[in-house]
């Protein structure tokens, strides 16, 4: 049988969705995407660099550093919950509803990461 691609429930070979609600989040989630793709790639590719030079510019001066890459986690772990757009081969493997659920998920770790490391810096001290 055929999965909807939403939900993944099971539907006939000659439907896409199992549903209109379905229908309408999907559409809904591929106009948001098409609408702010270029803000989330220009939000990432800082956050994703962000990190690694805050933990660098650690060893000369741990509280800018730290801090750095501790707000970059957490700046991109908030944009994984705002903007959950998964990869195409997330949502061809578990459909855009279990897909955006792992990207907030993510984002949440995330966001526990750089929690983790701000918290550290003031243990370590």
């Amino acid at each position: 049988m055929k999965k909807c691609e939403y939900c993944a429930k099971e539907i006939s070979y000659f439907d896409q969705y199992c549903s209109d609600e379905c229908e309408q989040e999907c559409l809904r989630h591929y106009a948001l995407n098409e609408r702010f793709s270029k803000l989330f790639l220009v939000i990432n590719t800082i956050c994703i660099f962000g990190i690694p030079v805050g933990l660098f510019f650690a060893a000369f001066n741990p509280a800018v550093g730290i801090g750095l890459a501790s707000l970059s986690c957490v700046v991109l772990g908030a944009m994984l919950i705002a903007l959950p757009f998964p990869t195409e081969g997330m949502v061809r493997k578990h459909k855009l509803k279990k897909a955006k659920l792992m990207c907030r998920i993510f984002g949440i770790v995330v966001i526990g990461m750089g929690g983790l490391v701000f918290g550290l810096q003031f243990i370590l001290k």
